[in-house]
């Protein structure tokens, strides 16, 4: 069994463990749809896999900002209904470097689920290894999640503008070079929040889509001026690499990161927050 501070899982290790009766593997894949997700899916997928579509089950039911975490009671219902219970053993996965298989761990970790790993590298890492996938769809039996306590991983809209001079708190923009500093518009506006250190998601995962080791992802945070005794919180557009920036600097070892998920995607269409686009820090360079 791996320790219970680790956050990933090889494809030897989930291979091995996919009979245990306790595992619940998720199919986080994205393909821009619903049903081009499902598809996806159903053309091929790890044995026993649930799929999640991240806008139902993962999102907030208010649509306004659809990057929003779900309530405490919609997140119970819609891990119930991927067969996930209190004292699963999830494991999540999907491509482009497990991207969206964050998002389900950012979930699970805002209500208290004890163990929640991804597959190191996703699906990719499986089919390199010349691992078995299996089509069609699966019929996932829901059980009953209890109403979680939040456990407050998340900080809203407010709470960050109020401590927009809170030198104790560092802000991360997870985005590209080009979101950051307005040239790539996905808003009303183009820039980033005001003091947010700019190190792309994508500095913090190798070529073929795995995370760096805790020393790595410690040396970019270092070039990028954090420190790992302060509080972080991440951002990007839509809450979904924030969410992968934040379980790389779990691993590394900063132990108080949130994420902000309204993100960009409420940050830069509320005309009353403030915005820049000077740069305050420059790229990590890999």
């Amino acid at each position: 069994m791996i320790s219970p501070t680790d956050q990933l899982v090889d494809p030897a290790w989930l291979a091995a463990h996919l009979a245990d009766p306790d595992l619940v593997v998720v199919d986080c894949r994205f393909a821009g749809g619903r049903e081009a997700s499902r598809q996806t899916y159903r053309d091929g997928h790890i044995a026993g896999a649930a799929h999640v579509y991240w806008l139902d089950e993962l999102c907030a039911a208010d649509t306004r900002v659809t990057s929003l975490l779900p309530d405490p009671a919609r997140a119970a219902d819609g891990l119930g209904r991927l067969g996930i219970g209190p004292d699963a053993q999830v494991v999540g996965y999907a491509d482009n470097a497990n991207l969206y298989a964050a998002r389900l761990w950012h979930v699970l970790r805002e209500v208290g689920h004890r163990w929640v790993r991804l597959l190191d590298g996703g699906i990719d890492a499986w089919r390199d290894e010349g691992r078995e996938l299996v089509t069609g769809d699966r019929a996932v039996a829901p059980v009953t999640y209890p109403l979680p306590e939040p456990q407050h991983t998340t900080i809203d809209r407010d709470e960050l503008h109020a401590r927009l001079a809170d030198t104790t708190l560092q802000l991360i923009d997870t985005r590209s070079a080009a979101e950051y500093d307005g040239t790539e518009r996905r808003a009303a506006r183009g820039g980033h929040i005001p003091g947010a250190v700019l190190l792309p998601w994508t500095e913090l995962t190798d070529t073929a889509g795995r995370y760096l080791g805790a020393d790595a992802i410690r040396a970019r945070c270092r070039a990028a001026g954090l420190d790992p005794a302060c509080e972080v919180v991440t951002y990007c557009q839509g809450g979904v690499r924030a969410a992968h920036a934040a379980l790389a600097l779990q691993m590394a070892g900063f132990h108080r990161v949130r994420i902000y998920d309204g993100s960009w995607a409420q940050w830069g269409n509320d005309l009353s927050l403030p915005i820049t686009t000077s740069a305050t820090s420059t790229p990590v360079s890999a």
